[in-house]
């Protein structure tokens, strides 16, 4: 058997022995070994190169990011009070080598002495892009800068990274610190029985008799579906939406109000060092999009086309809800119940009955089958590897029977693991200083029902799309042909298109003959039902508008607060939160809800003034699938086209050439209206 390819150089020991007490020292041995290495290149090296300069530069930051990867990666899936210590412990560390690289002048100079090479002309164009990647964030990490702006901006860079994991792990504590126990069946009148079985076994695992139902999504969204006890749902809508803030069940526990003013406030005056008028201005330097005035004018034209449609779907659920239960006045706690109900009574379709035929294996089976049809790639499970947890799955991907990539699997929620789906960067493609060639390896997560009672999980096709999602991001990320790391995979791709391979993926859920590929049922190995099948496909644009508008609700929040200083007079963040649904929403939301005190991707991830990327990507993604539908969807020459152009070039190719090279054309939104079923909103 090949040697485990997540024996990770360095100092710090494979992912199932990482002791937390090992990696502050692990993490502070290689930054000072960087350190001293970089220095001494500085002084000792007269005539700069790409092999005397970049390379090492590379080499040196590589070997910290593969030491450092594992240990990110457990914090998110297997966290605990001594692996979060030493993780926010090294953290700073990691933050000031990082700053003091990016204003390091001298460093700069050399880099800026490489690119003047006239022999740069004959360079890959891998190394030209990197080159040029790292001259640009030389300059927007404040490399120019005179010296106590630079300490300043160094200042603000470190305290940022603090506040992020703090917000964080707010968030993480806030959804595990709440539980409701549910003594009687009474209680969960409407619920399936496969929920209840996943609410017993989180009662047993705190030692409670009857049903435990958490803040985690798997446990709270299907109640919220289904529970047919309105004081339920509106107790839990309240404890969720009120997460890490001063109002609910939990109200100032893990009150994350004032982290958020001061990470808007540090990141506005990082901006304004840099000259930047707004905090958007600067994030969008590194992006496709040219200008926060175009992102709002992207925006509110979708919001303009779809807000129609979500007014006629929300005053269609109402009118359901008068008929059915006499209600008159909808509340957002009643919108997930009475939409599933709607469901099932338009479509005769519920999530959860589709469950049975969708068990996990089969749904991977037939995912991989696709990606050999339209990639030309295999991909094999491999046993017996050393796992920090015995839910995680390791794989090899193999191109003409090459192993070329792996990738771990953690499919599962439980405790101590965050919650959503994301894919990581454990290792990038690229062939180091010394001729050696390191295969990427991705971190895939989700947050699906374990196995339980002797069934195997179970997955709706919401949670499905979930995994063609994630798994795309992961084939951006494996079959790079790029050998620089710092342009390789999903390295050095423009936020608002990193989003493009994931989504473009999701595409293919809702095709017939792919759904025949990963469905079957789990006991009987029957195919999913013709009836059944048709009804899923109908139901395809069921509140599609709704679901449109939410979104780019929060797009339009995120720029709103990050567009502008936030000293400006009469700004607050609920208040900008509030103003933008007053504009967008067609459902008044309860005062105390509290949704941006949660928002991780904008307070704790890479989406701050990003997230709009998500729908600049999906209109990216639908254009490109709408070749597919044109040429076949199993279209092999096609889907090598898009290999080539999209999946193996990284970050070397602008996104929009590399766009323009699959298509032929620049991107138009007409499929992203029509695979909404909103192509006839208004102009």
């Amino acid at each position: 058997m090949e040697s485990n390819p997540l024996l990770i150089p360095g100092e710090l020991p494979p992912l199932q022995d990482i002791e937390p007490r090992h990696v502050l020292a692990a993490v502070g041995a290689i930054v000072e070994h960087n350190e001293a290495s970089i220095e001494q290149l500085l002084d000792e090296v007269d005539s700069p190169t790409w092999e005397s300069v970049v390379q090492p530069v590379e080499d040196l930051n590589e070997r910290l990011n593969m030491a450092w990867a594992p240990v990110s990666h457990l914090n998110g899936v297997s966290n605990s009070d001594a692996l979060r210590k030493a993780y926010d412990a090294a953290l700073p560390v990691l933050t000031s080598y990082h700053t003091k690289q990016g204003h390091n002048t001298r460093l700069y100079e050399m880099f800026s002495r490489v690119a003047q090479q006239p022999s740069r002309s004959a360079w890959s164009a891998a190394r030209n892009q990197a080159l040029e990647h790292a001259l640009r964030d030389f300059r927007l990490a404040g490399v120019a800068l005179p010296g106590e702006q630079k300490e300043r901006f160094a200042q603000l860079q470190e305290e940022l990274a603090r506040l992020g994991t703090a917000f964080a792990n707010n968030v993480l504590d806030a959804t595990q610190g709440w539980h409701r126990h549910i003594a009687t069946e009474e209680e969960l009148e409407g619920i399936p029985e496969n929920v209840r079985k996943s609410l017993r076994q989180a009662a047993v695992a705190r030692g409670l008799e009857g049903h435990v139902i958490t803040l985690d999504l798997p446990s709270y969204l299907p109640v919220m579906q289904y529970a047919r006890l309105r004081s339920l749902r509106s107790e839990l809508y309240r404890a969720y939406a009120t997460r890490a803030s001063g109002e609910g069940p939990q109200a100032g526990q893990w009150d994350n109000t004032a982290t958020m003013d001061r990470i808007l406030s540090a990141r506005h005056e990082m901006a304004a060092l840099l000259g930047f008028a707004s905090y958007a201005d600067y994030s969008l330097a590194s992006k496709m999009a040219e200008s926060p005035r175009q992102v709002d004018a992207f925006l509110r034209d979708l919001a303009q086309r779809c807000k129609p449609m979500a007014q006629r779907e929300l005053e269609e659920l109402r009118a359901f809800a008068r008929e059915r239960d006499d209600l008159d006045d909808l509340q957002a706690w009643d919108v997930p119940y009475y939409s599933e109900q709607l469901r099932q009574e338009r479509y005769a379709l519920s999530q959860q009955a589709l469950r049975p035929y969708f068990p996990l294996d089969r749904v991977l089976s037939g995912l991989f089958e696709l990606v050999r049809r339209l990639f030309g790639i295999e991909v094999e499970r491999v046993e017996g590897f050393a796992s920090y947890h015995p839910d995680v799955a390791l794989y090899h991907v193999r191109r003409d029977g090459e192993h070329i990539a792996s990738f771990l699997l953690d499919p599962f929620a439980r405790e101590a693991k965050r919650g959503g789906a994301w894919m990581a960067n454990c290792r990038s493609r690229r062939i180091d200083g010394a001729g050696r060639l390191h295969l990427p390896v991705a971190f895939l997560v989700c947050n699906f029902t374990p196995p339980h009672g002797g069934e195997p999980s179970l997955l709706t096709h919401d949670e499905v799309t979930t995994l063609f999602h994630e798994f795309g991001h992961g084939l951006h990320h494996m079959l790079t042909r790029v050998e620089v790391g710092s342009v390789s995979g999903i390295n050095g791709v423009p936020w608002d298109a990193v989003e493009l391979p994931s989504q473009f993926l999701e595409n293919w859920c809702w095709e017939e003959e792919v759904l025949a590929l990963v469905s079957r049922h789990y006991e009987t190995g029957e195919a999913l039902p013709a009836p059944l099948l048709q009804r899923l496909l109908r139901a395809k644009h069921f509140q599609a508008g709704l679901l449109m508008l939410r979104q780019l609700e929060f797009a339009l929040f995120d720029m709103e607060i990050h567009a502008g200083s936030p000293a400006r007079p009469g700004f607050s963040i609920q208040g900008a939160l509030d103003a933008v649904r007053a504009e967008l929403s067609v459902l008044p939301v309860p005062a105390f809800n509290r949704f941006a005190n949660s928002f991780t991707h904008v307070f704790a991830g890479g989406y701050a003034a990003g997230y709009y990327s998500y729908k600049w990507a999906e209109r990216l993604s639908a254009d490109a699938y709408s070749r597919f539908e044109q040429e076949g969807i199993f279209n092999a020459a096609t889907g090598r086209s898009f290999r080539e152009s999209i999946l193996e070039t990284g970050g070397v190719s602008d996104a929009a050439a590399a766009f323009e090279s699959f298509m032929g054309r620049a991107p138009d939104s007409a499929a992203l209206l029509r695979h909404s079923g909103i192509e006839d909103g208004p102009p």
